[in-house]
């Protein structure tokens, strides 16, 4: 709805804003792609059941279920020097997912969602202060949006993977290496981690006590070695990246449904479809009404004038619902 619609783009002005102050750049990339470039990322061997195809000219194609090959294809667009990473691509593209009709619910799980989604490309000495900063921005965002209880899951390697233990063995060292470092608590989730390498899982507490996995960073060796992604070192050679796949807020649909219920609905001023609605007493101050209603639109404030023939106590009492 319009009001909904009000809070969806109020959430991503603020990761905007966020995303200028943290050095990342967004981009926009297509819905569908020709399935070779998922055989290329492993979604096809690995995730190809959670995926929708369709034909085209007698191609197959596949709506992109994250954005992840999308950005390996826009980083290797152009040769890059170890001076240019971390290069930082964030993309709020609409994914899609085949989800089982059973498992559908509400906004918390969807077919179609757009998430928060970002890609950082950086070199193995720079893993640890990225990891360090995306903890940063997750703290910045939940402690604006009141949601400072969170615990943090360590995913491991699912027996449905790419690539080899050895791969594994770096990036899940490198996970508890930071977690470590940060003197930040977490738990074990053993065999959860993504077909592509493993992950931290932010599980947000809300308001009475469930547990909702909304932000993740996910440590990949893999794709990047897929793509033959490389940057120019210090020592003139080529290398190869690292990819850290993140999210703060995750699906912002299902960002949504949790965040409404924690709240209860009483969202802060800045979220808020409707802040200020005028209640007229009787029709002879409606010009005055009106007025004000301008006022406040040419402000930026978001306004409803209730003009209806009805007892005041009841218009406040619905603007309260509200």
């Amino acid at each position: 709805t319009g009001k909904g619609t009000v809070i969806y783009n109020q959430l991503q002005s603020y990761i905007r804003e966020l995303y200028h102050k943290y050095g990342y750049q967004e981009v926009i990339t297509p819905q569908i792609f020709d399935t070779e470039l998922f055989h290329k990322s492993g979604h096809y061997q690995n995730y190809k059941e959670n995926m929708y195809f369709t034909m085209v000219h007698e191609r197959e194609f596949a709506s992109k279920p994250m954005n992840c090959p999308s950005h390996c294809l826009l980083y290797k667009t152009e040769k890059h020097s170890y001076r240019e990473l971390p290069l930082k691509i964030a993309d709020f593209g609409r994914l899609h997912r085949f989800e089982k009709s059973g498992a559908l619910h509400g906004l918390t799980r969807v077919t179609s969602f757009c998430q928060d989604d970002a890609h950082i490309f950086c070199t193995m000495d720079q893993l640890q202060t990225e990891i360090g900063n995306f903890i940063n921005l997750l703290n910045e965002v939940y402690a604006k949006l009141g949601m400072k209880d969170y615990r943090i899951y360590l995913s491991t390697r699912p027996e449905k993977r790419m690539g080899s233990d050895e791969v594994w063995d770096r990036a899940e060292s490198a996970l508890e290496k930071a977690l470590k470092a940060l003197n930040l608590p977490y738990t074990i989730n053993a065999g959860d981690g993504a077909f592509y390498g493993p992950k931290l899982d932010i599980m947000f507490v809300d308001a009475i006590q469930r547990p909702w996995q909304l932000g993740t960073i996910q440590c990949d060796f893999n794709m990047p070695e897929s793509f033959e992604l490389t940057y120019v070192g210090e020592d003139n050679k080529d290398h190869r990246p690292v990819m850290l796949h993140r999210a703060v807020l995750g699906s912002l649909e299902r960002f949504l449904g949790v965040y409404l219920e924690h709240t209860a609905g009483h969202l802060p001023l800045w979220l808020a479809p409707v802040q200020v609605s005028i209640l007229n007493v009787t029709d002879r101050v409606n010009s005055f009404c009106e007025e004000l209603e301008s006022l406040l639109n040419s402000r930026g404030v978001r306004v409803v004038f209730d003009r209806r023939n009805e007892k005041l106590n009841y218009k406040i009492r619905e603007a309260q619902l509200q």
